[in-house]
């Protein structure tokens, strides 16, 4: 690094440097009880040690002391690193450790209505960032609910069991309150904290006042635990292949093996309703199930592996609750039922389905049959990304996939049937998603497709051979924030 060393000045205990970071006033303050040497600091771009998650709220400031062998550990130096630039999230400050390569967070409190942050320290030399992590909101608004009827809140962003200190902003009055519940949705509130119990709401703010602008401090954080760890500058994940593009041009923001060949099961299914739906369907017309729809499916998979909607043959139920029945509750044989009632022959049914995705530009893709249960149904994150780009310019597909739940009646059994959706993020109510897809076979490994609705524009992520079913959300989740980062550059 090109470091450009400045004697401190001293100011009774405090050491003042001023580094301003592109347009941000950001500056490093020392308070040293009981020790009067003059330090040295240095700054430099953090650009090289920032991970992907966090956001640089300073550069990296490098300090020493001349003569550290007269500092006394028996009282804690103070950092202060003022920010300069307004920030509601959560802050940390670091300590940079270039050999290995770590950050070790500091204990530290933000004072963010004053734009710095403190921490403690006994190192007489080291190198020092504060970072602030954007998807955990510490200054908004606060409202309140009846529930527990104690000193509870709601958190969409620290867990169950956290600790936190809420203090409003207007007359600085506090409570401490227990994590117990997730909410608000940042999708409807953008700038909700918390929500509190309204015995919480009441040790600081009157009933009547709805909504109150405050601040959080973590007093004990559950999750996310900020550790010690190394900083890594572009998402870490358990899947074989993955893409993020901007649904706007396609252009890619991040890939990992994006071109890679491979079995896509159930995200198969998509490509199937749209050439069904081409047809132009009567929704509300009455079919009948035929046995024969869930006998095609055995020809990939044992009879108690496949995905399925629980009918026998000659039930009637609507061309609707086949949809939803295929899509939410991604079952194979509504998938069949489907083909067979379009009016296509189900080879001609198969071969449009391979058309039209190679018209879209999706040359690595191909179909043997329409339910994704065939390791032969093949594709790449690169291709799913321009096919769903395509797929979700129809809304009922955009509907039908983001539901997560469906119920209907079988018209001549009156039999009851209810199918939830396959993908779990659309139950946190934390990203704004308007397209989903899941998929599994043993071949594939987990897949798992989403749109994401931005200021920026929509996203869509797609990763293929996910290790397991959780780490397929936990891969597409890690992308969806990277996605959400980058597009706010």
């Amino acid at each position: 690094m090109n470091f450009i060393y400045k004697k401190l000045v001293w100011i009774g205990a405090i050491f003042l440097f001023l580094a301003p970071v592109a347009t941000r006033a950001a500056s490093l303050e020392f308070t040293t009880p009981h020790f009067t040497e003059k330090a040295n600091i240095a700054t430099s771009s953090p650009a090289t040690s920032t991970p992907w998650d966090w956001d640089s709220l300073s550069p990296v400031y490098q300090y020493y002391f001349d003569n550290p062998s007269t500092y006394d550990k028996a009282f804690p130096m103070t950092v202060k690193i003022n920010y300069g630039k307004t920030n509601n999230y959560f802050k940390q400050i670091f300590s940079l450790d270039d050999k290995s390569g770590f950050l070790t967070p500091l204990s530290t409190k933000d004072v963010p209505e004053k734009k710095y942050a403190t921490a403690t320290t006994t190192a007489v030399s080291g190198k020092l960032i504060i970072l602030a992590k954007s998807d955990i909101l510490t200054v908004g608004t606060a409202s309140w609910y009846n529930y527990k009827k104690g000193l509870f809140a709601a958190s969409p962003d620290f867990g169950k069991g956290s600790i936190l200190r809420v203090t409003n902003l207007a007359n600085g009055k506090y409570v401490d309150v227990t994590i117990n519940d997730f909410g608000p949705e940042r999708t409807k509130h953008p700038d909700r904290v918390v929500d509190l119990d309204k015995v919480a709401f009441q040790k600081i703010a009157s009933i009547s006042a709805g909504v109150i602008k405050i601040k959080v401090d973590p007093l004990k954080i559950v999750t996310p635990i900020i550790t010690k760890f190394k900083p890594v500058l572009f998402p870490t994940i358990s899947a074989s292949s993955a893409i993020i593009i901007k649904e706007s041009d396609g252009k890619m923001i991040w890939g990992k093996n994006e071109k890679k060949i491979a079995p896509l099961a159930s995200l198969t299914k998509l490509i199937a309703i749209r050439v069904f739906l081409d047809t132009r369907p009567t929704l509300n017309k009455v079919v009948s199930y035929k046995v024969q729809d869930e006998n095609y499916n055995y020809k990939y998979c044992k009879p108690q592996e496949a995905a399925k909607l629980t009918v026998k043959d000659g039930d009637t139920l609507t061309i609707e609750d086949l949809l939803y029945s295929a899509l939410v509750g991604s079952a194979n044989n509504a998938v069949e039922s489907l083909v067979r009632v379009s009016g296509l022959d189900r080879d001609d049914f198969i071969e449009k389905m391979n058309k039209i995705v190679k018209s879209w530009g999706a040359t690595s893709t191909h179909f043997v049959e329409p339910t994704g249960l065939s390791p032969q149904n093949v594709s790449s994150p690169f291709d799913y990304a321009i096919i769903a780009k395509e797929i979700f310019k129809n809304p009922l597909i955009q509907k039908i996939s983001t539901t997560p739940k469906y119920s209907f009646t079988t018209i001549n059994t009156k039999k009851a049937h209810t199918v939830k959706n396959t993908d779990k993020l659309l139950f946190s109510s934390q990203y704004p998603i308007i397209g989903s897809k899941t998929g599994y076979l043993n071949e594939a490994g987990n897949c798992l497709m989403t749109r994401i609705k931005t200021a920026q524009g929509n996203l869509i992520v797609v990763n293929f051979g996910s290790k397991s079913n959780a780490n397929s959300f936990a891969d597409n989740e890690q992308l969806i924030k990277y996605g959400l980062r980058q597009s706010k550059k």
